[in-house]
């Protein structure tokens, strides 16, 4: 077997043919003279098959991927080709996008090192400068999400999260029955969310959806009742929850003011007790609350309150559900606790979409789930200088588009 033959099952290439190779110790590079087998000289653009005008005299470089610790690069002399449509144009490389300056399976090991680590380890892994790591990758993925519609919209979730200090916010919007992420917006307003309803879904496409969830923004409510008439729209329960949260925790604080040093010694830890949930607290837990019914009767009555809510959500029926939501409003509107009854006449002017859960146990948890995802990516870079960088990589991590298996391997294998 000759060793260019050896080199090419190594590397496995398929259709693909190696003239010449030469090696560089000093740097571990692997330069290969390769030539496509009946490439047709295809027009990149529109893949029309174009009269041959001249070949260049020029070699292009094409990076590969590492093996070894060698850098592979690939060597060919494009044809030049006269297109009926696009005029004169450089053929098709069959290994490799139009003008880009690596193959396919360089990028598409490129994008999946960087949705498993950092740019600056995957940059030292494949042997590239982590400028040039970070630019062909947002190429790659704006250019495969490019022209990209949005298709077969249910069931939305709003919501925004912080992408860098000084309380900068992007709003996100998730597909929640595919559990990706569908757009990203610079801001948190109702501008930032009729843009997306405006510039990417159809009239068409607002009508077809069923269902929406979001928290207790106005600005989310009023975009998704006047966008999307025919959905049902159900607030979201973990952020109904933790408000509800927050007004006991207002109960306690004003009592830790009003508080002497000892009896403030005999309240720490408590803000977790209240914060727990029925399910999950132990006896002891629920002991030392009872306590609270002699020590400070304000925080008992409203743990009580929000323990009571607990059973709105495991209703079944909905008229049931409602008599029993409509019954716990009065009960804390005549609780005399301030933050309580706030919390009260909230539920009371969002009834009308908090009680759809019980026609569908909707919410944001998948949204918040993909939070998660988006804040770990944001840890792992450090923070973003831009919202478009951080959108890229969003939309590589839990975007509705699968940006690696988008990318042709057809003659090349890994």
């Amino acid at each position: 077997m000759v060793i260019t033959s050896f080199i090419r099952k190594i590397l496995r290439f398929k259709e693909l043919k190696i003239v010449n190779f030469e090696f560089r110790t000093q740097k571990k590079d692997l330069f290969l003279l390769v030539k496509p087998y009946k490439n047709g000289c295809l027009c990149p653009i529109c893949g029309r098959r174009g009269k041959k005008v001249n070949k260049l005299k020029h070699l292009r470089r094409w990076d590969d991927i590492t093996v070894a610790g060698w850098k592979v690069s690939l060597l060919y002399a494009p044809q030049e080709i006269s297109c009926p449509s696009h005029g004169r144009q450089q053929e098709q490389i069959p290994w490799a996008a139009h003008k880009s300056q690596c193959t396919y399976r360089h990028e598409f090991l490129l994008v999946t090192y960087a949705k498993m680590m950092t740019q600056k380890s995957a940059s030292q892994l494949m042997r590239l400068a982590s400028s040039t790591y970070s630019d062909r990758l947002h190429h790659i993925i704006e250019r495969e999400r490019k022209g990209h519609k949005i298709r077969g919209l249910k069931t939305i979730g709003i919501d925004e999260v912080s992408y860098r200090k000084g309380k900068k916010y992007a709003t996100i919007v998730y597909d929640l029955d595919r559990s990706v992420v569908l757009w990203v917006g610079k801001g948190k307003g109702r501008t930032t969310i009729d843009r997306f309803f405006g510039e990417n879904l159809s009239q068409y496409q607002k009508d077809q959806i069923e269902w929406a969830s979001c928290d207790m923004s106005q600005s989310y409510i009023g975009a998704i009742k006047e966008h999307c008439k025919n959905a049902k729209l159900v607030l979201d329960h973990f952020h109904i929850v933790k408000a509800a949260n927050e007004a006991v925790d207002e109960v306690r604080k004003d009592a830790w003011r009003l508080a002497d040093p000892k009896t403030r010694r005999s309240m720490k830890g408590l803000r977790w007790l209240l914060y727990r949930h029925s399910g999950s607290r132990s006896k002891s837990d629920t002991r030392a609350l009872n306590l609270l019914k002699k020590a400070n009767n304000r925080i008992y009555r409203a743990w009580i309150l929000k323990d009571e809510l607990e059973h709105f959500w495991k209703y079944s029926y909905k008229a049931s559900a409602q008599k029993f939501l409509n019954s716990w409003i009065t009960s804390t509107l005549r609780s005399r606790i301030p933050s309580m009854k706030k919390f009260a006449l909230m539920m009371r002017k969002h009834q009308s979409n908090i009680i759809t859960f019980i026609d569908r146990s909707l919410s944001n948890a998948v949204g918040e789930g993909l939070n998660r995802i988006i804040k770990i990516v944001k840890n792992r870079a450090s923070g973003f200088r831009n919202l478009q960088s951080f959108t890229n990589l969003i939309f590589l991590t839990v975007g509705d588009v699968d940006i690696p298996a988008k990318i042709p391997l057809k003659f090349q294998t890994l």
